[in-house]
């Protein structure tokens, strides 16, 4: 099939929801009205609160939410076929995505920038709002250690790679001090020296490789799984200007650049889909994940269909920044469906391969065990399935990237495979720094993701540890004794889930706790409405999507938690330990949804009895902003 069709599908429905039904929650369910003083402007500090020109906004909440969940989880779908993912994506991202990113954006400027436990407390009750603080800092561990294992799994025993890496910490380090230290203010002179640098990462690692002493940066899986976490806690103790907002902002050239580059490819080069429309798997047995295509295609495409992780972004930043009402359906629900554009272009990427290329990069085949399981999961698809999944082009892909590629997994070599093979279309010969170039992108996304999650896991610690000790009490004069004692205890979280865990177990738990936070942000956004919308009947524009994600959350968590506790008696001590930790944790989630679900319930009950209790906003003129 031709991968245009979906493309020109894709964006037909994504222009048709924001058109029509993006509007219809504009005008008649939130009633945004330009009159109304947002937050930024009431409560103007010029620290978080300040009015933020719209496409400047839109910028800054597009690169908070646009992870790698969009690129890796339509990856690893993929398995199921291109079909599943493609409905889940269109329809997640229009019906429940981006209503459920709109509403809690909107909920937050009409309570004055509050983050989503205060709001779960306000408007549900105490015992929402603890669910909520416990389920962020939950998503928060699960999100970083699923997250590093893409890493991981990509820059194993690539020296190239890791060099490209390597060299983005002096180019944002540079960056840094030439914005804030030696030219401050001198944007344009900054931009040009970090991506100059970061490019020259990129076109300088293959001879560094090839070098007497490339393998200095080689690394296996074990050593790279300590230094992830090590690296985080040195960054996230660092001052916010020195790394982290450098590294942000050449992040962002990197993410926008990439994608208009892939779309213009995959419209040009418009490669057919090699992977069939639903696969043998559908009913489980995969062997990238083991689950049924429901819940499981729910679950581990989250980013570009439906993210809980989204609700804290539209219920932190953004809304201390939103200059007018109005700028909430561009930033709010049309910044999902472009996330979700992207989703479908990397399903495309990863379809685009041969089924046998596909699979022989996302099956482990590190030990001699899984090489013969791999051997044989492709002689019975052939004689069960009459599928063959004999890789057809991979020794060929490897000569061209340079890099061996066999069992690969976590889903970001496959798709820097299939980027480099539609960007090499455009410019043949290239294929291997078009590789390294994705990988470079996908690795220094997902590294600001660990320094920011990081940084955000402390404050949430210390949040709750200044109800016991004021010292932990986050305020003008930093505490480095503290900051450095909770992202020391983060790291150790999240690094020992990324040790001792794999794709499999650990994306799960990513799309269960995600998936989780999207509950309970669905389940308070349909509070919100059936209290402060026009019609109470207006909740159902949330409470559709809550019944279905809870649905999906709880169905997910039980099959996970039943099949990693039925391989405990098989396993080996570590991966015993490491199971036994991944069925407790589900299990605590999936009792923080039941509260959550029947808490919320409740208010609902005692709302629809009752008199209304929200209050208009009283309406007063804003003045533009830059």
């Amino acid at each position: 099939m031709n991968s245009l069709w979906l493309i020109i599908g894709s964006l037909a429905a994504f222009a048709v929801a924001y058109r029509y039904y993006g509007a219809f929650l504009a005008a008649k369910v939130a009633m945004l009205d330009d009159r109304r003083p947002t937050p930024a402007h009431r409560l103007k500090d010029g620290v978080d609160y300040h009015p933020t020109n719209r496409l400047v906004l839109f910028g800054h909440h597009f690169a908070a939410i646009a992870g790698p969940g969009p690129l890796v989880g339509p990856v690893l779908a993929a398995q199921w076929g291109y079909l599943p993912g493609f409905i889940w994506i269109v329809i997640g991202a229009c019906l429940a995505g981006a209503v459920h990113d709109f509403v809690i954006l909107w909920a937050s400027v009409r309570q004055d920038g509050l983050s989503l436990p205060k709001i779960a407390r306000t408007n549900i009750g105490k015992l929402s709002g603890v669910t909520t603080s416990i389920a962020t800092l939950f998503i928060i561990i699960t999100i970083l250690a699923s997250v590093g294992i893409v890493v991981v799994n990509a820059l194993s025993e690539s020296s190239w790679g890791m060099f490209t890496i390597v060299v983005t910490i002096p180019a944002a380090l540079l960056t840094g001090l030439w914005m804030y230290k030696i030219r401050p203010g001198k944007v344009a002179e900054a931009s040009v020296i970090g991506v100059t640098i970061v490019t020259l990462g990129v076109v300088l690692g293959r001879p560094f490789a090839g070098s007497g002493v490339g393998h200095w940066l080689l690394f296996d899986k074990p050593t790279l799984s300590i230094m992830l976490p090590a690296y985080a806690f040195v960054a996230s103790v660092l001052p916010v200007w020195v790394l982290m907002c450098p590294r942000d902002y050449l992040s962002s050239y990197m993410k926008i650049g990439v994608m208009v580059v892939l779309a213009i490819g995959i419209f040009i080069a418009h490669p057919t889909l090699q992977m069939p429309a639903m696969t043998p798997f559908i009913g489980g047995g995969g062997p990238v994940i083991s689950g049924k295509v429901w819940p499981f295609v729910c679950i581990v495409i989250m980013c570009g269909a439906l993210s809980g992780f989204h609700a804290l972004i539209a219920s932190g930043t953004t809304p201390k920044m939103l200059n007018r009402e109005s700028d909430i359906r561009p930033i709010g629900y049309g910044a999902m469906v472009v996330e979700g554009f992207v989703a479908v272009t990397a399903l495309v990427a990863a379809c685009a391969l041969q089924p046998g290329d596909y699979f022989a990069i996302n099956v482990a085949q590190d030990t001699t065990a899984q090489k013969v399981a791999y051997i044989n999961f492709v002689e019975n698809t052939q004689a069960r399935q009459h599928w063959n999944l004999a890789p057809v082009e991979l020794s060929q892909l490897e000569r061209e990237t340079g890099e061996k590629l066999v069992g690969r997994v976590g889903g970001a070599v496959t798709l820097a495979v299939g980027m480099a093979a539609v960007f090499a279309k455009l410019l043949k010969g290239l294929t291997s720094y078009w590789y390294h170039f994705v990988i470079m992108f996908e690795a220094l996304f997902i590294l600001t993701l660990l320094e920011t999650g990081t940084r955000v896991a402390r404050f949430v610690i210390q949040e709750a540890a200044a109800q016991f000790t004021p010292r932990a009490a986050m305020g003008g004069t930093p505490h480095w004794g503290m900051n450095i004692a909770m992202s020391f205890v983060t790291c150790l979280g999240w690094g020992y889930l990324l040790y001792t865990g794999n794709i499999n177990t650990l994306w799960r738990m990513l799309g269960i706790s995600n998936q989780l936070l999207a509950a309970i942000a669905l389940a308070v956004g349909t509070t919100y409405l059936i209290n402060h919308g026009p019609k109470r009947k207006y909740a159902l524009c949330t409470g559709v999507p809550f019944v279905f994600t809870l649905a999906t959350v709880l169905t997910a968590g039980v099959q996970s938690v039943q099949g990693w506790w039925s391989k405990i008696p098989g396993a080996a001590p570590s991966e015993a330990l490491s199971l036994r930790l991944m069925s407790v944790l589900a299990s605590i989630m999936l009792v923080l949804t039941v509260v959550i679900a029947l808490d919320a319930v409740r208010r609902w009950f005692v709302l629809l009895r009752g008199p209304r209790e929200g209050r208009p906003v009283p309406a007063v003129p804003v003045t533009e902003t830059a």
